[in-house]
């Protein structure tokens, strides 16, 4: 059939969107200038800290929790897709091959043909419409996940009364703090800070 093709580019596109959503959280983001494991950050009032976003994103338990709910949902959107385009390719095979062994008329394949090409359509706007909510549960994650970070280091900040706090990201040259003093990077104050109000969080939610 000659939109066969275009069929399976849209389930691999579809796939491709999963792999991407199932390795948001599943790198080890260990910058070389982070501060070694277990080492407390101990800048003073008025320093330029940094954190790793990479290990926060990675150690976070709201990120990975809610990675998860995203990675259930998007499975289960790309099996319907994969069924139901596995199922429209099996009758274009079946239509061609009729085609091919001359078993049905002109005029009966002229029907089947436009019959297929309608629920090719018809696939092809259902395949859309699931990659833009996928996409969009993708961004409504990111969105939650940074506003609980920005909400977190604002109110970790009215603290410590830090100058400026740099977020910085990338394993083989991280940026924008390629390297810097262990005892500036918060990274580990960070994630441990953002996991206790989850925690606490959780609870709350539990009890009400």
């Amino acid at each position: 059939m000659k939109n066969t093709p275009l069929i399976l580019s849209i389930i691999a596109l579809v796939a491709a969107l999963v792999l991407g959503i199932l390795q948001l959280t599943g790198g080890n983001g260990k910058a070389g200038n982070t501060a070694a494991e277990g080492t407390e950050a101990v800048a003073e009032k008025g320093a330029v800290v940094y954190f790793n976003l990479d290990r926060v994103l990675n150690e976070y338990d709201m990120a990975n929790d809610l990675s998860s709910v995203v990675e259930t949902k998007v499975q289960s959107i790309q099996q319907e897709i994969n069924r139901r385009g596995n199922s429209l390719q099996k009758k274009g095979n079946d239509f061609q091959e009729k085609l091919d062994k001359g078993l049905i008329t002109r005029s009966v394949a002229e029907v089947q043909y436009q019959k297929l090409q309608e629920e090719q359509n018809s696939f092809n706007n259902y395949a859309a419409q699931k990659q833009q909510e996928m996409a969009e549960e993708q961004q409504v994650m990111m969105n939650q996940i940074g506003d609980a970070i920005k909400k977190f280091i604002d109110k970790f900040n009215e603290e410590k009364q830090y100058a400026l706090i740099i977020s910085t990201q990338g394993d083989v040259l991280p940026s924008p703090v390629v390297a810097g003093d262990a005892s500036l990077d918060i990274t580990d104050a960070i994630i441990a800070g953002l996991n206790e109000e989850y925690v606490r969080n959780k609870a709350k939610e539990n009890n009400q």
